[in-house]
């Protein structure tokens, strides 16, 4: 009797009964002790784990190579053996999971989503700056009459926009962590992502919250908003006080 230790699934299989096992290291008996949910060497979820040294045939039955062997070559060595070998590779299995549907599907939602949310922040920013621009050029030409200089115009014009630019991006930003909170407990990951995908693990996969993908479009909108308002102290400076300022207007 050979105490093992199993994955959910085959402990769940097994109970807490002896079974008789037929396997390449020979007949034996085994009874589940334990159970683990995954380990580094396998893919599957179903599999059991022995003491190698409690086994009466103890030839291995895997070989496991590092570095970059060539496929083409390692197949051929593993057939000219006369047996029967399986070879599988690290890369070739990694090749299966990238770009598909899903995935590629994802990706292609998300930038879209940036692009548009980018694109109405743009016209939200331009529509309130060219509301405001008779105003802001007028203090502007005030504020040069006084010794204000054109970079300080711009970094005043661009301060006067941050705060609202930096309310919007962590209200964005709150509001699509909060999204993923609140649906990442009923949506499965795999078998969205890995349905065409033959042997593929079933152990669930739920949402996660990526701290650059939820940052990198709100620091954008802030940059965005800073970047317009230098703009607009640019264009008002090329103008002259005097234009600006003259007799009798009431702005």
């Amino acid at each position: 009797m050979l105490p093992v230790i199993a994955s959910p699934a085959v402990a769940a299989r097994l109970g807490k009964e002896a079974h008789a096992v037929d396997t390449l290291s020979g007949d034996f008996k085994v009874q589940v002790v334990g159970t683990v949910g995954r380990v580094a060497s396998l893919a599957s979820t179903n599999f059991l784990i022995v003491n190698s040294a409690s086994l009466e045939e103890r030839a291995p039955t895997t070989l496991l190579l590092t570095g970059a062997p060539d496929p083409g070559k390692l197949r051929a060595a593993a057939d000219g053996n006369g047996e029967e070998f399986a070879v599988q590779l690290r890369s070739e299995e990694r090749a299966r999971y990238v770009n598909t549907p899903m995935q590629a599907g994802a990706e292609r939602i998300y930038l879209a989503a940036v692009a548009a949310g980018a694109g109405y922040a743009l016209l939200a920013v331009l529509l309130s700056l060219l509301q405001t621009a008779p105003e802001r050029k007028t203090l502007l030409a005030r504020l040069r009459t006084m010794g204000l200089t054109t970079g300080q115009g711009r970094r005043l014009l661009a301060f006067e926009a941050t705060p609202q630019a930096l309310l919007a991006a962590g209200g964005g930003l709150l509001t699509g962590w909060a999204t993923i909170v609140l649906l990442s407990p009923g949506i499965d990951l795999v078998p969205l992502a890995l349905a065409g995908v033959a042997g593929s693990d079933t152990s669930p996969v739920t949402l996660r919250a990526d701290l650059w993908s939820l940052a990198l479009p709100a620091a954008g909108v802030v940059a965005l908003a800073a970047a317009i308002a230098g703009v607009q102290a640019w264009w008002a400076s090329r103008r002259g006080s005097i234009t600006e300022l003259r007799a009798g207007d009431s702005r």
